[in-house]
């Protein structure tokens, strides 16, 4: 019988180990799973640099939001994402994240293109049993949330934005001030204003405050 190596990313061990049970203990049609974790971007990639010298990983379920294990810049499960399909093209990649905000979502789904994407919220023993047989098979597998987000991207394909108009958006919808932004984003202040003029108008809100903008690219799916 074949077995299906998966590893597990999430700093929330009790996560992956629930995994790891339901998933171990179930007798899939012609495979068995054996599941390891990790809990930093550090150990995943140690584990996945080891894996390739052996036995590479089938599948890896990746949380986005990772404790940091050293200084530096925050490291993420996208990171991981993107450093497997350098190094391990063949694997399948499922991002199991609390994120279900089209902007999180489909930015994971531009930079790793991965064969599903669960919302955490979604996820109970039937959808994990489902979403190994299809990722396998015939993937991708989304969680109901994350269907919706995509296919509200496809909705508004219309309305081309760039990297910078969409952060400003994400922004915006978490509360941040504008004068922040320039930490977050490579543009000065008054690029960034000119930027909220030009999406004001964009989506119909030009005389309005920074709440409409929000809400009518909430109501588009942009954030």
């Amino acid at each position: 019988m074949d077995i299906i190596r998966i590893l597990a990313v999430d700093d929330h061990e009790m996560t992956t180990l629930g995994y790891k049970f339901i998933l171990e203990e179930t007798e899939f049609d012609g495979f068995k799973v054996s599941m390891e974790t990790a809990k930093s971007y550090e150990d995943a990639i140690a584990k996945i640099d080891q894996s390739l010298k052996m036995v590479p990983y089938n599948i890896f379920l990746l949380d986005i939001q990772l404790s940091q294990g050293t200084d530096g810049p925050a490291k993420t499960g996208e990171d991981i994402g993107i450093y497997i399909r350098k190094v391990s093209s063949e694997s399948k990649i499922v991002f199991m994240s609390s994120f279900s905000d089209n902007y999180r979502i489909n930015s994971i789904l531009n930079s790793v293109d991965p064969e599903g994407y669960m919302v955490k919220s979604e996820i109970d023993q039937l959808s994990l049993q489902t979403m190994v047989k299809t990722v396998l098979s015939s993937p991708p597998y989304y969680t109901q949330k994350a269907l919706v987000a995509i296919r509200k991207k496809m909705a508004n394909s219309d309305i081309n934005l760039d990297e910078n108009d969409k952060k400003i958006l994400y922004h915006l919808s978490i509360g941040t001030k504008t004068k922040d932004m320039i930490y977050h984003i490579s543009l000065s202040l008054p690029g960034i204003e000119n930027r909220k003029r030009q999406l004001k108008a964009l989506f119909g809100v030009e005389k309005q405050n920074d709440q409409a903008l929000v809400t009518e690219s909430r109501k588009r799916g942009f954030v």
